[in-house]
């Protein structure tokens, strides 16, 4: 198990380190931060003195030690564009995101494991077969479709639902949330829903195709021969054994939605980190891209090596085939 562990952190930091690599190439050769923060009336008395003000005429070895340095204790400079510390902008942005994507894993789950289960125990009715026609609208349509359509509909057409912005929030020391006010509900439906959509598709089919293949293994008919009920069969051994890769892709699809939560933030205005990501990139604010790029790297990684670590728990054969090769 240690020995499992360590190889795990060791290939985490290896990714992480690639990532940082390709964040600092950005400062390299993606616009020049020193006529970005000094306009277009730059001397070259201001250049110089801007370019070893921020290290700029150091070697790039040099450079890149120092960037790890700083990244790693969460120090990513000065955006260009609002002269703020990175690391503050997206510790304001990150309740948004971070609510957003939970509440569109929630939907996911607690719609797609049901609707799952319902279309393999009753793969020939007609309900199974509205439902697994209906989840082809969440794979086929863009997000941004999606997204349009539902303000179209609840907030142009009907007026039922806010179609912009995170509505009223309260402070509870750095973290804001609307999960604690009427309005941020509210604001958090539609784009919650549009996040969840294509999550839900992949849970429910991924539910249905699992489910339908543990029941024709050999001890589901023996348990069939053994006399037990059906309630019993379906619920207390073939879902049980199901939930295995449901939990596997389940957890690598939440850094999905965190990551992609991009294009919901901005149909919807959605103050997260995704809308900042995408207004850096239009002004070129490369401190902020690099620190995004990392952040959503660390978030992949951590919950990457959560996930690694629940299946080789979940799962005996896993924790027996490392014993069997002397945990490697």
């Amino acid at each position: 198990m240690l020995a499992f562990i360590v190889r795990r952190l060791i290939q985490a930091a290896g990714v992480m380190l690639v990532v940082g690599l390709i964040a600092f190439l950005l400062f390299q050769y993606v616009g020049d931060p020193v006529s970005i923060m000094l306009g277009q009336d730059i001397t070259d008395e201001d250049r110089i003195r801007l370019t070893k003000q921020l290290g700029l005429d150091q070697p790039a070895i040099v450079q890149f030690y120092h960037f790890l340095i700083n990244a790693a204790q969460g120090d990513f400079g000065i955006s260009l564009r609002q002269s703020q510390k990175v690391s503050t902008m997206l510790l304001e942005r990150l309740p948004a995101t971070l609510e957003l994507s939970f509440a569109a894993a929630v939907i996911a789950l607690v719609v797609g494991v049901p609707l799952g289960v319902y279309t393999a125990l009753n793969r020939k009715g007609f309900g199974a077969n509205f439902v697994l026609a209906f989840s082809l609208v969440g794979v086929s349509l863009p997000t941004f479709l999606i997204g349009i359509l539902l303000i179209l509909v609840f907030s142009v057409q009907l007026g039922w639902l806010p179609s912009y912005g995170r509505g009223e929030v309260v402070q509870i020391g750095w973290w804001s949330t609307g999960l604690l006010t009427a309005s941020g509900w509210k604001h958090l439906i539609l784009p919650s829903i549009t996040l969840s959509l294509f999550q839900l598709t992949l849970v429910l089919r991924l539910v249905r195709s699992e489910m339908l293949e543990v029941l024709r293994t050999d001890y589901i008919k023996f348990a069939r021969a053994r006399g037990l009920t059906q309630r019993a069969i379906h619920f207390g051994h073939a879902l049980k054994n199901t939930l295995v890769p449901v939990i596997t892709i389940t957890g690598l699809q939440l850094g999905g939605i965190i990551a992609f939560a991009i294009v919901t933030e901005t149909v919807f205005q959605w103050p997260g980190m995704g809308l900042l990501f995408i207004q850096a990139v239009q002004f070129v604010d490369i401190p902020v891209m690099a620190a995004y790029l990392c952040l959503i790297a660390l978030i992949f990684v951590v919950i990457n090596l959560i996930v690694d670590l629940l299946y080789f728990v979940v799962d005996p054969r896993l924790r027996a085939g490392i014993g069997k090769v002397g945990g490697h």
